[in-house]
């Protein structure tokens, strides 16, 4: 089960990505395995020389019976030399860590993390379309096709 970020491509320009662990408990990894998780709001903040996810809404796994905030922060774990790489990028430029999936791979979750930029208004609309266009094309050979 893969829990996407849908909004993040629209209002981030992708620059980088990189795959990251992150620390769970038991019930809430089974609530990603059920795929019962919201990455809408979530990003990374870099703290200490550690990356930890904020925002994430895991919902609490019902048979549970100890409670955990849904929302809390959770450490990611990256190798020391990309924290500090991605550090200075953001340091440098108004850059952002955006959490753009989180999936199980084998037996651990994974999350998809990105360096990305804001978009401005204009960008968000030439984006769509661009996108409007290129479904209109596709529509316009389907049909083709069809005769």
């Amino acid at each position: 089960m893969k829990i996407t970020n849908r909004k993040a491509r629209h209002k981030y320009q992708i620059l980088e990505k990189v795959e990251a662990g992150i620390v769970l408990t038991g019930a809430e990894i089974k609530s990603i395995r059920a795929g019962r998780a919201d990455l809408s709001e979530a990003f990374a903040r870099i703290r200490d020389g550690e990356v930890f996810l904020v925002n994430a809404f895991i919902n609490p796994w019902m048979g549970s019976q100890k409670f955990v905030d849904a929302r809390r922060e959770r450490k990611l774990l990256l190798h020391r030399k990309q924290i500090l790489n991605w550090q200075g990028k953001i340091a440098g430029a108004k850059l952002i860590l955006v959490a753009l999936s989180i999936y199980i791979k084998g037996n651990l979750a994974k999350v998809e993390l990105a360096l990305a930029k804001s978009k401005a208004k204009f960008d968000k609309r030439a984006a769509l379309k661009k996108k409007t266009i290129q479904r209109d094309i596709e529509r316009e050979l389907q049909g083709d096709k069809l005769d």
